[in-house]
């Protein structure tokens, strides 16, 4: 499928001065939606492998918002690699989530371009790659190559038109959906929702924006060409399974950490 050319527009979920109660709409909207349609437990099995192939049982996830897929993904983790565990972090953290055993958020803010020396293991950033321009990917990616960290980054979105299309028909009446299904009721949520709604709007601005941000399997390689040293090599490519396409990038240190 032709792809769109990237554009790398504005997201109101990275502007610093986006009310708290908006931020909060929208990251409780993507947590219920990946907690009922748990896409990426099928990335379980990679994941394993890093694991045990890094010889470690240490997860840190980068732009976790409000936990990410951790919530389904780690007990299906935990089913193939037994000792998993996993340290969440944000720019703007949301502690405070109902979280699995072995999933911990740390509540100071985590840039993911310039993570702290204590935070050791193997990286994974879940719909977060595309929030950053090329020269700051790059310098991302660069670093995990640099400290010999096992690195996965996992994406739903598509930089392709059907995609955007399904996305302009489809979020707004998404969004009143599960919306009913976020707990503990708010009504606040619901008047930003139904009566004004402000949060279905940014949704779809935010949801669209992310398509046309996302890094193809092609631009990935792009983004990595280069990033080699000391036998780090990197893949990219696609999952397709139950009508769902995820774009994925694995970076494996060519010694154990």
């Amino acid at each position: 499928m032709p792809l769109i050319p990237r554009l790398h527009l504005f997201e109101f979920i990275d502007q610093p001065w986006l009310p708290k109660l908006l931020r909060r709409g929208e990251v409780d909207y993507l947590r219920v939606v990946l907690d009922r349609m748990r896409p990426y437990d099928r990335v379980a099995p990679q994941l394993a492998e890093l694991l045990r192939t890094a010889g470690t049982d240490r997860v840190v996830d980068l732009c976790s918002g409000s936990g990410g897929p951790w919530r389904t993904l780690l007990p299906a983790l935990r089913a193939v690699h037994g000792g998993a565990e996993v340290t969440l972090t944000d720019l703007h953290p949301v502690p405070g989530q109902e979280l699995p055993p072995g999933v911990h958020y740390r509540d100071t803010p985590v840039d993911a371009t310039r993570i702290p020396e204590e935070l050791t293991g193997v990286r994974t950033l879940f719909e977060g790659l595309h929030h950053f321009p090329p020269e700051q990917a790059r310098a991302l990616l660069a670093d995990a190559a640099a400290r010999g960290v096992p690195f996965a980054a996992f994406e739903l979105t598509q930089r392709s038109l059907p995609h955007l299309l399904v996305q302009c028909l489809l979020i707004v009446p998404l969004v009143w959906g599960f919306t009913l299904l976020i707990r503990p009721t708010q009504w606040w949520r619901l008047v930003l929702t139904y009566l004004v709604p402000i949060l279905p709007l940014l949704i779809l601005w935010d949801g669209v924006v992310s398509s046309l941000r996302t890094y193809a399997p092609a631009d990935l390689e792009k983004l990595t060409a280069g990033l080699g040293a000391d036998g780090y090599r990197w893949s990219s490519g696609v999952h397709r399974a139950q009508g769902m396409v995820i774009t994925y990038l694995i970076g494996q240190p060519g010694r154990p950490l």
